[in-house]
């Protein structure tokens, strides 16, 4: 697996022509042929541990002798960043290509072409069986990350994005909402070369490549430690003084919060399952009144949003991207988010509960809690210590079927996450004045399902038994003996030389013996 990132540069003023020879020897016809190709329509859907079998089928018009044939199944990223130029009408735009792999098949002697020659007219076969893999390798990510974390993610499989495929099964194809800017592919490649006979270089005779779809399996991971105040990308609180009407008293504050839900889980590419991907999200509401008699607001309506944002650099990313200002205004990275609506209802019915008191447990049962989704949230700065409101409500995220989702994802070049977009406008008892509209912005999960007839690349049985191993190993006596003479003889203690700090001469307060302040 090859991990080089590949960037160049390329000023866009006007696209040059290239002028192609206009005679081209006959080069062999090749075809790719997947096994279930024609008989499942989402044959070119695959996830985690899946099987890519298929056929090759080689033809040549003529005898062509050659010296190997390449079979491979590749996945690569590759991104740009445009910039414009503000002196001239011109624009440049930094391409990233990174490959992070490449699984290549044995070709089988007996059923390669004798003498390596393919005779005309005479069509040869190749089977090939490649296995999506659950991790990369290391030699994947190896430029400088911030935590360990971020190697891990950059080391799972992506899924391909921005790569348009056809479903296979005659209908249009459908958005997944990736800008141009960043694509994900993955392909089944053959190629067949001859070395040259000046300097031994191989000439490729003719490839080919077909493109599928691979959607990894990603489990649901941990939610985010959204900070208040420094994630300022997500918005689990919000608090608004009420009005009781034009140039009247306040009637209360009201509090907003969420929490993040549980993750939206695809289901796998070629699952027979017809239900909805869905989940449940929880608004915890509460109002403190200014005064004893004040009742609480009514609800007015509740507009749910997906937004999905696509982050892409055309340089290694160090950390998992969460901060937009950043790459909004870098010019080696962008951001591209897109927006899709996926509910609006009337919440006017929903009902208060009135409370008298205030206890410690109200106070730790907040929804910072994720032990249960339904809390009281903590008191606003408004809260006199008295009587207080509460209400929840329950917010079905039913993702659309018109659009094409992928897992949340990170890489070293692009990233994928999802957030969702919580309005709620509220109007004031006895008025007619509407409060401005409450947003809140709540981090969530997209994962995928495992494919349940899945085999795995190693028995219940191997995975005992290296884990046993594993154990074993703990336990061996090791040998602390001081090393041979060959590695001591010509050893050298260097001593670095002391460092000095000149510190300018000035009056310093000193609060306590040998520190600064």
């Amino acid at each position: 697996m090859a991990s080089d990132i590949a960037i160049e540069t390329v000023q866009a003023v006007r696209p040059s022509g290239v002028l192609r020879a206009l005679t081209q020897r006959t080069k062999p016809v090749i075809n790719i042929i997947l096994k279930d190709e024609d008989k499942n329509a989402q044959a070119l859907s695959y996830t985690t541990l899946d099987k890519i079998e298929g056929e090759v089928s080689i033809t040549a018009p003529s005898d062509t002798s050659f010296d190997s044939i390449e079979i491979s199944f590749t996945g690569y990223e590759r991104t740009y960043v445009e910039k414009l130029s503000t002196a001239a009408p011109t624009s440049t735009k930094t391409f990233a290509y990174r490959p992070f792999l490449e699984l290549k098949q044995p070709i089988n002697a007996a059923a390669s072409p004798e003498d390596q020659v393919v005779e005309a007219g005479h069509p040869y076969k190749l089977s090939f069986m490649f296995v999506i893999p659950e991790h990369l390798l290391p030699q994947a990510c190896r430029h400088a990350v911030d935590n360990d974390h971020v190697c891990e993610a950059h080391l799972s499989l992506p899924p391909s994005l921005g790569d348009p495929l056809p479903p296979g099964d005659g209908k249009p194809l459908m958005d997944d909402l990736a800008p141009d800017m960043s694509t994900v592919s993955y392909a089944v490649k053959v190629r067949i070369t001859r070395n040259r006979e000046s300097d031994g270089k191989p000439v490729i005779l003719a490839d080919i490549a077909k493109k599928i779809r691979v959607i990894p399996a990603y489990d649901e991971h941990p939610p985010l430690n959204v900070q208040a105040g420094k994630d300022n990308d997500y918005s689990l609180r919000k608090e608004k003084d009420l009005k009781k009407g034009m140039f009247k008293g306040k009637l209360g504050r009201l509090t907003v919060e969420a929490m993040q839900p549980r993750s939206l889980r695809l289901h796998a590419p070629r699952s027979e399952s017809s239900c909805r991907v869905t989940t449940m999200a929880t608004l915890n509401l509460r109002f403190d009144p200014a005064e004893e008699s004040a009742q609480a607001p009514r609800l007015g309506q509740l507009v749910t949003n997906l937004k999905a944002a696509t982050f892409f650099a055309s340089i290694p990313m160090r950390e998992i991207p969460s901060d937009s200002a950043a790459f909004r205004f870098d010019s080696r990275r962008g951001l591209f988010v897109e927006t899709v609506n996926l509910s609006s209802r009337n919440v006017g019915s929903v009902q208060w509960e009135k409370h008298t008191t205030t206890s410690y447990a109200d106070r730790v049962n907040s929804v910072h809690s994720v032990s249960s989704a339904v809390s009281i949230p903590e008191p606003s700065c408004a809260y006199i210590g008295k009587t207080y409101y509460t209400s929840s409500i329950i917010v079905p995220v039913t993702l659309p079927e018109n659009k094409s989702f992928v897992p949340t994802f990170h890489t070293c070049l692009i990233s994928r996450i999802y957030l969702l977009d919580f309005s709620l406008s509220v109007h004031t008892p006895g008025t007619s004045v509407t409060a401005p509209i409450m947003h809140l912005k709540v981090p969530v999960q997209v994962s995928s399902e495992r494919n349940a007839n899945a085999q795995p690349l190693i028995s219940a049985e191997e995975a005992q038994a290296i884990a046993a191993r594993e154990a074993d190993g703990y336990f061996s006596p090791r040998s602390f003996a001081p090393p041979s003479p060959e590695y001591t003889e010509r050893a050298e203690l260097v001593r670095p030389a002391p460092q000095i700090t000149t510190i300018p001469s000035r009056r310093v307060r000193r609060n306590h013996p040998g520190i600064l302040f």
